[in-house]
């Protein structure tokens, strides 16, 4: 089955674009192209996608915004947010809107495409600058500090978390701790139900702020 991809961008060049590579690729269905949210969660629930692309810049509801509501309605949709700007908050925010990745915008939509295949097989795909700038973020906003609960995590649990912390996808971590795509999947679904997290986001957030790694 192919990755249904939905697209939000005001920028109608942009909207076509991107469009037009999604319906030249086997691997990938072009499940609506909008460029604005309004009836949002409608046009969403329309297609069920796997993947939303959305730009932080639309309107009326702006990228996160409209993330943190696809989010808490489908919480298994991955939404990946597009953008041209790397401020400091915006990248936070989106993370806490529980964004499965954040990507500046460049001139070859093709590029786009490892993003997306990466976050369909549970990566945080970010572009290289703000993989850095969100490292630093979190090191500033949830410094290592003392365990407050006891989240009865398994030495494998805690390693499967450890590898999500460090940016891999799933299928990664199933090739490095040599185990299937659909164990690690069961670990991870195990360790979010311990934390009492829905996200992968919510997870790193919680397994740096209470060092549990």
């Amino acid at each position: 089955m192919p990755i249904k991809l939905s697209i939000f961008e005001d920028n109608e060049k942009f909207l076509d674009a991107i469009s037009l590579l999604i319906q030249k690729i086997p691997e990938l269905e072009l499940a609506g192209s909008f460029s604005n949210t309004s009836k949002l969660l409608d046009k969403i629930g329309r297609e069920l996608p796997d993947i939303v692309l959305m730009d932080i810049g639309i309107s009326p509801l702006n990228g996160i915004e409209a993330t943190r509501l696809i989010v808490k309605n489908h919480p298994t949709i991955k939404v990946l947010i597009q953008t041209v700007f790397d401020e400091d908050n915006k990248v936070f925010a989106a993370i806490c809107a529980g964004a499965s990745g954040y990507i500046l915008k460049t001139t070859e939509s093709s590029s786009l495409l490892p993003y997306i295949f990466q976050a369909y097989e549970g990566g945080a795909p970010m572009s290289p600058v703000i993989a850095s700038k969100t490292l630093k973020l979190f090191r500033d906003h949830f410094p290592s500090g003392e365990v407050q609960e006891d989240y009865k995590l398994s030495k494998r649990e805690k390693e499967i978390l450890r590898l999500l912390v460090d940016g891999l996808s799933y299928k990664m971590i199933a090739d490095r701790c040599h185990i299937s795509f659909e164990t690690v999947k069961t670990y991870i679904k195990r360790t979010y139900e311990k934390l009492h997290v829905a996200s992968m986001a919510e997870a790193v957030v919680k397994a740096i702020r209470e060092n549990l790694i």
